[in-house]
Parts: C-alpha cells; sequence; structure tokens
C-alpha cells in the first residue's frame, strides 16, 4: 500500500482501526506534510505549530540537512545488531560528551524519553544498591514501569500495582507558593526541607535517586527558584541518592544554553536527553560519569534493546547538534525567548483570564484562570482557547490529560521567524479575546 495514498472515507478508517492511546485525536484534520514552522492539511490548510510537533522538531520539520542525512543514511547505515558500532554512534556520543559539564563523560544512544529514564532509573538502582525513588508531585518522566512511578501529574490513576518506593516531594511553583515568607512569596527552602521531611519519613532506609525536570513541563512551564537545584542536590548528597534531571524538553538549545541544568550551574549525576535531540525522530541519550559507567557496568548493569546505538537516528542527532551550533540557535533561542516572554507578559496585563506567563528561552507557558482574582486554574477555557487558535490556524499545546490541563506549553521550533512570532502571539491574542467575549 501506498503510505500516502489517500482513501475514501479515512475517519471511517480511524474509527474501525486506529487504537486510542490517552488524550482524544486533537486536530480533527489529517495532516498532509510539515515545513519549518508549519504543517499542512490534506485540505491545504496552513497551520503554524507552536509546539515543535511534539515538542520535538528543534529546528522546524524536515529542515533539509536532516533530511539529506536520512537520504544519506538510509542508503548506507539504517539499524545494525546492537552489539556493533558505528560511526554516527560513536560521534554522536562524543559530540554530545563535549557539550555538556565534565564529568559526565560516557553516553549511551536509546529512542525514546520513557524509555532512557527507565535506563537510568534502572542504572541508579543498580549502582547504590537501592531502589526508592523521590520525585516532583506535579512531573513526568514517562510510561514505562520506573518512568511512571516517577510521574505524578496525570495518567496515574489505572488502579493497578505501580513500582516499589516511589516518593513525591512538592513543585516549586511560585505563582501558587504553598509554603510563603513574610512577604507572601514561596519559601522554596522551607518547602524543600518540609518535602525531604516526608521522604526520610515514609523512606525504608533505601534512597536510590531523585528524578526532576530543570523545568516542570508538563505541570505547567514551572522553573524552579534560583539555588533550588543546588539545595536540591545537597539533599541528595546528604542521602547518598544520585541525582537525574531529566532533560526531554530542556536540551539542545531550547532554554538558551545546551543544557537547561547549564542556567543553575548544578550538574547531575545522570542526564537523560529525549525528544529535542532527534528532530522528531525517536532518538534519545543516557549521560552519566566515568566512575558511574564503570559501576554500572561491575555490577552486570543490562539495558540491551534492539535500537541501542542506531546508526541512523544517531546520524540525525549529530545533523541537528551540527545545525544548532553552526546556525548559531541558541543565542536566537535566548534572544527570540525573551521578545516571546515579553509578548506573553502583555497577555496577562490585557486578559482577565491569562492569570502568568513564565518559561525560559523558546520554552515559555501562560496559565489560564477563572479570573486573576481565585488564580483558579480553568481546564475548561483552555480548551476553548486551543480550539479557537486551531481555527484561526494556530496549533497551541495545552495539556489534554486529566489533572495537567490550565497551562499553554509554547515551544516553536529554534528557527522561527520573529514574524512567525508575531504571527503566534496575534492569533492567540484574538483566540483569548473572542473566548473572553462569550463569558
Amino acid at each position: 500500500m501506498d503510505p500516502y495514498e489517500k482513501r475514501s472515507n479515512p475517519w471511517g478508517d480511524v474509527e474501525r482501526h486506529v487504537g486510542r492511546y490517552g488524550a482524544p485525536f486533537f486536530i480533527p484534520e489529517i495532516i498532509d506534510h510539515a515545513k519549518g514552522s508549519y504543517v499542512y492539511t490534506e485540505e491545504g490548510r496552513r497551520i503554524l505549530d507552536f509546539t515543535s510537533g511534539q515538542m520535538s522538531s528543534t529546528i522546524g520539520h524536515s529542515h533539509p540537512e536532516v533530511v539529506a542525512t536520512l537520504q544519506e543514511s538510509a542508503g548506507r547505515l539504517d539499524h545494525l545488531f546492537s552489539g556493533m558500532l558505528s560511526r554516527p554512534s560513536i560521534n554522536l556520543c562524543t559530540h554530545i560528551a563535549e557539550t555538556v559539564t565534565d564529568p559526565l563523560t560516557k553516553v549511551i544512544p536509546l529512542s525514546t524519553g520513557s524509555e532512557v529514564n527507565e535506563a537510568a532509573l534502572r542504572m541508579a538502582k543498580q549502582v547504590t544498591g537501592k531502589f526508592e525513588v523521590v520525585s516532583f508531585n506535579r512531573s513526568w518522566h514517562g510510561l514505562t514501569e520506573a518512568s511512571a512511578g516517577a510521574t505524578y501529574a496525570s495518567a496515574r490513576k489505572s488502579g493497578l500495582p505501580g513500582t516499589p518506593g516511589q516518593l513525591a516531594i512538592p513543585t516549586p511553583y511560585e505563582y501558587r507558593p504553598d509554603f510563603v515568607d513574610r512577604d507572601g512569596k514561596l519559601d522554596w527552602q522551607k518547602q524543600l526541607d518540609y518535602g525531604f521531611a516526608m521522604v526520610d519519613a515514609q523512606s525504608v532506609g533505601s534512597l536510590a535517586a531523585c528524578i526532576v525536570e530543570p523545568i516542570v513541563s508538563g505541570g505547567g512551564i514551572l522553573v524552579p527558584p534560583s539555588g533550588y537545584l543546588a539545595a536540591l542536590k545537597k539533599k541528595c548528597r546528604e542521602r547518598d541518592m544520585l541525582l537525574i534531571f531529566d532533560e526531554a524538553q530542556t536540551s539542545f538549545g531550547r532554554t538558551g544554553q545546551w543544557y537547561g541544568f547549564q542556567h543553575d550551574g548544578v550538574t547531575p549525576d545522570i542526564l537523560t536527553l529525549s525528544k529535542t535531540l532527534g528532530a522528531g525522530l525517536p532518538l534519545a541519550a543516557l549521560v552519566t560519569t566515568a566512575e558511574i559507567e564503570q559501576k554500572a557496568y561491575d555490577k552486570g548493569f543490562v539495558f540491551y534493546t534492539s535500537h541501542v546505538n542506531d546508526p541512523l537516528v544517531a546520524a540525525v542527532g549529530c545533523t541537528v547538534m551540527d545545525v544548532i551550533a553552526k546556525e548559531n540557535l541558541i543565542v536566537a533561542a535566548r534572544e527570540k525567548g525573551d521578545y516571546l516572554a515579553a509578548a506573553l507578559k502583555r497577555l496577562v496585563e490585557k486578559h482577565e483570564v491569562v492569570g502568568d506567563a513564565r518559561g525560559r528561552g523558546l520554552l515559555q507557558g501562560i496559565e489560564i484562570v477563572k479570573d486573576k482574582t481565585s488564580k483558579e486554574r480553568s481546564e475548561a477555557i483552555g480548551d476553548r482557547i486551543t480550539a479557537r487558535c486551531l481555527e484561526l490556524g494556530l496549533h497551541m499545546n495545552i495539556v489534554c490529560l486529566p489533572g495537567m490541563g490550565g497551562v499553554f506549553r509554547i515551544a516553536p521550533p529554534l528557527t522561527v521567524s520573529y514574524e512567525e512570532l508575531d504571527e503566534g502571539i496575534s492569533m492567540l491574542d484574538q483566540a483569548i479575546t473572542d473566548v473572553e467575549n462569550t463569558l
């Protein structure tokens, strides 16, 4: 069958044959192709993609250098036995190691975010000989066994037992502070102390690791206050725990640095990379120290999958990193991120239902509320704004899973132009205005 054959009644085929895997299919149109910052429907409608696909098309859809790499690699090395090495996989590991902070020098290329977090948690448990894992109560780290156990934002209420030893701490959330100082602002140190007091009370004495995102994306684009991640690392050190940073969405220039942790100068023991590395293809990487990698190897660590070290996607990862460096996209993300953040702040000032704007670089968010006085998140209003954005030609990513709505995650590709930013902001502004006029 021609994969692009336009069969009659495609939605009938969807109803009969396409399985559902969570939230509803978001766009009631079939996408025909994508280029740069836009996706195009079979009917010819152009939609500005302010989510970079699934936050993954870092350098835009169908970047010509990625396309060229795919064409060359597919005819040269598509897939190998996992125990074989190729130049693309070796060069990808080397390129990643050269951009992270010492002593993170060892890299394992894998496929997806869930998978690489699974590998990181398995490694941490094997190296420490312990099994308990701490994560934020608004976290999202994946849907495989251990990564799902460390996920609290949503998709948790399956009614089935999860991985043993999962413990949550409060997420620093400055717009909604739970521990406050005399000025009514978030007292993050008191919050962190409380969180680990609860961890210590519940732990059976087997604390292996803490896994967090440098910016909590699925929980609402929450940027930890300055000093928080350093204090978190200290808590881990006091308990002989490994610190894992999940940088699925904050790496490879997205926040205005190669990696999100570089803003805070706090180096993790294990770093997990995914989404932003593969330009939309399934590519992930675990990065750790030579000491931890050696301990894991000596203890028989195994994560031998069918697609570990795959050469084709590794070649794409090399190209993505080359394009980011060559086109100076890290500086572009910082400058365009400032431009986008300023525009979003103006939406906060203009609209009663936009409670807050926050983020870093080209990972920004706005929180939709019923009103600024109550600050109550409104998934319903957010859903209506989302639908109106789509009618106007803007794809905005607002999470549709229960408990995760009410915050728009805005992550256009690093190659987005200022004109495209203006276009998207204008459509978002119009959509919010139209919805507000009906309330």
